[in-house]
């Protein structure tokens, strides 16, 4: 026997909702195997879980579209700080620099090496190192580096540092979106539970087979077992003999 299967994902539940308010709608008899409290209920609840998942859905959707272009001005300005840092570690080796330079960017523990950059908050933290260290240095005296030089690095700092915020606002959008559906997909759940065990107990007087017809016009959704499954492939398999 086929047995009964509540909705695992919102997209489901979704579903199961629609299904049950649109054929409780369509049917002009005005008798319904779910009570007038259920009714009221589903008619409060559907309409704010799917604006609750529509919601979701697009500011899921917005923030991915974004995140490329994201990730590009991510890439751009870690090459920039990492490159700039590299061309004072080179002109140092070379000795048009002096070593104590790196006191201005926070460098003397690194040596020849780059910092760490590859976590968001440290390419943020070493950009604004380098950024600001260069402008002490020129203040005392020193000579413009390039090949990139420090505007160069500023600006692709700079709108990587506006990509990121917008991304952060992204981000508190959609998780403050999955948070209301979150809120409400236990109501959800105990509401289909409630509606459909109302349907099955309206029609459980009839024979299996038929109180499954009507159930599943409702939204219930019933499933085989793997074992069932398997019997009727099996029968789907054997000849047939006309005689």
């Amino acid at each position: 026997m086929p047995y009964r299967r509540l909705p695992t994902t919102d997209k489901a539940r979704l579903r199961a909702l629609v299904k049950c308010h649109e054929h409780t709608k369509n049917n002009t008899s005005g008798i319904h195997p779910i009570s007038e409290a259920s009714l009221t209920s589903l008619k409060t609840i559907l309409p704010r879980f799917h604006q609750a998942i529509t919601n979701f859905d697009a500011a899921k959707n917005n923030q991915v579209e974004k995140n490329k272009k994201y990730l590009d001005l991510q890439r751009k300005a870690r090459i920039y700080v990492s490159h700039f840092i590299q061309v004072i570690n080179m002109a140092i080796a070379r000795g048009e620099l002096k070593p104590e330079i790196r006191e201005f960017y926070g460098l003397c523990d690194f040596g020849n090496t780059l910092p760490p950059l590859n976590a968001e908050k440290e390419l943020i933290d070493w950009g604004k190192k380098i950024i600001d260290g260069d402008q002490k240095r020129i203040q005392h005296g020193g000579s413009p580096i390039y090949n990139p030089s420090i505007a160069l690095v500023r600006v692709n700092y700079e709108k990587y540092l506006d990509v990121y915020h917008f991304q952060k606002t992204l981000q508190s959008t959609t998780e403050r979106s999955s948070s209301q559906v979150n809120q409400l997909r236990s109501d959800v759940d105990k509401l289909i539970q409630a509606i459909w065990n109302e349907i099955e107990e309206y029609f459980s007087a009839l024979p299996d087979l038929q109180k499954r017809e009507k159930s599943t016009t409702y939204g219930i959704v019933y499933v085989y077992r793997k074992s069932e499954m398997k019997k009727i492939e099996a029968r789907k398999l054997q000849p047939e003999f006309n005689f």
